[in-house]
């Protein structure tokens, strides 16, 4: 038997290996989901045909709130673009985010900046089958305690017949919806807001944002306070940081940190505050509230915190922040992204979709190109590529 015989056998014999562990790990499920009083007939539907999703399983692996440098994640999250959707959004619903306000006190620019991060105002809900990505997880033994809950509620949601199955879609975590709840945080925090009998972050606008106003407001958010702003250090400021070390804000007062904006509003100097090093000394730095905390807890990275606060700021009418990131190679916004996708396809590369969003395939592309061009090859599209794209061809 030569070697490339033996090769499929194995793959073949691991192939039909795991398909039976999967499929054993399926009926496991089951039986704990009619225990929880899930039918039948919502089983049947949920899990028919259903098969591993190995995409899940690389996704969970590579996670950018904890791996994109900073600059490079709020550049593509905190745009113009995303400023003026933003905007255009606040007076659509504008009545509704006035209902919102009043009834859950959370300022209408924090539930927009969520919608807005989340999935660009509802356009990007995410596609991957929550049955099938979550059981995945689940039979993978990747926290399997955490998204063997996150799968029941899903069937629990199935079975109440408020969102339909081929409705959800989501993340490959299971965030669903236009502001991405997980599966037990809609069953305890989703609301009605538009009266419809049905909660519905998936089609109704006026559920997504009341449902996350109704989120924060659980998270502890303080009504009418704000989630803190960007400061100046000393030099040579060497004292606490870090969003937990909490300390009266009179304790930075009188460690030289001060507001950069004059006019800035200051809360007590009794309040609780942290100060926030997302970049070391040399970046950008904040002092942050209890509010932080709120927005913090809707996606456990601060980077993703940050990037809620700063555009919610953007769309009060505030600017960029004052400090530059330490980098000599600059995030670029989401336009500057598909301008670097376009001129990589003009130069003969394929990138897939121009959509600006720098997948596996775009990644490879500025490789190659980078690689041509005698640059550092990381896959990574900054102001240094885009530039050297601009640049005309050699002939």
């Amino acid at each position: 038997m030569n070697k490339f015989v033996i090769a499929f056998a194995l793959s073949f014999v691991t192939f039909h290996t795991q398909a039976q562990t999967f499929d054993a790990c399926v009926a496991s499920l089951r039986q704990n989901a009619i225990a929880q009083g899930i039918s039948p007939g919502t089983l049947d539907a949920a899990f028919k045909d259903i098969e591993s999703d190995e995409t899940v399983l690389k996704s969970y692996d590579y996670q950018p709130e904890f791996r994109t440098p900073i600059w490079d994640y709020l550049a593509g999250l905190v745009d113009d673009e995303r400023v003026a959707d933003g905007q255009a959004k606040l007076k659509e619903w504008s009545k509704t985010l006035a209902e919102a306000e009043q009834k859950y006190g959370v300022d209408r620019h924090t539930i927009v900046a969520v919608w807005g991060v989340e999935s660009n105002f509802g356009r990007i809900q995410g596609t991957r089958e929550l049955v099938r990505s979550l059981t995945t997880l689940v039979c993978a033994n990747k926290r399997q305690a955490f998204f063997k809950g996150e799968l029941l509620a899903t069937l629990k949601i199935v079975q109440s017949g408020d969102i339909p199955l081929q409705g959800l879609v989501g993340s490959w975590a299971g965030a669903f919806g236009q502001t991405q709840f997980m599966p037990t945080t809609y069953q305890r925090i989703a609301v009605d807001f538009d009266g419809d009998g049905k909660r519905d972050i998936v089609n109704s606008v006026p559920d997504a944002l009341g449902s996350t106003a109704n989120y924060l407001k659980q998270s502890g958010w303080i009504s009418g306070a704000n989630w803190g702003y960007e400061v100046q250090l000393p030099a040579g400021y060497a004292g606490a940081s870090g969003r937990t070390a909490r300390h009266p804000l009179s304790h930075f007062t009188k460690l030289g940190v001060k507001p950069i904006k004059s006019g800035q509003a200051v809360p007590a100097e009794t309040t609780q505050a942290a100060l926030l090093l997302p970049a070391g000394a040399n970046g950008p730095a904040f002092i942050v509230f209890r509010n932080f905390d709120a927005i913090y807890s809707y996606n456990a990275a601060e980077s993703y915190a940050l990037s809620i606060a700063h555009l919610a700021d953007r769309l009060r009418g505030g600017g960029r922040f004052a400090t530059p990131w330490p980098t000599d190679d600059a995030g670029i916004s989401r336009a500057e992204r598909r301008e670097v996708q376009q001129r990589l396809v003009d130069r003969g590369y394929d990138i897939g979709e121009i959509d600006g969003m720098i997948g596996a395939k775009s990644r490879a592309a500025i490789n190659e190109f980078q690689t041509a061009a005698g640059m550092k090859a990381d896959g990574r599209a900054g102001q240094r590529l885009l530039q050297a794209l601009r640049a005309p061809k050699a002939k």
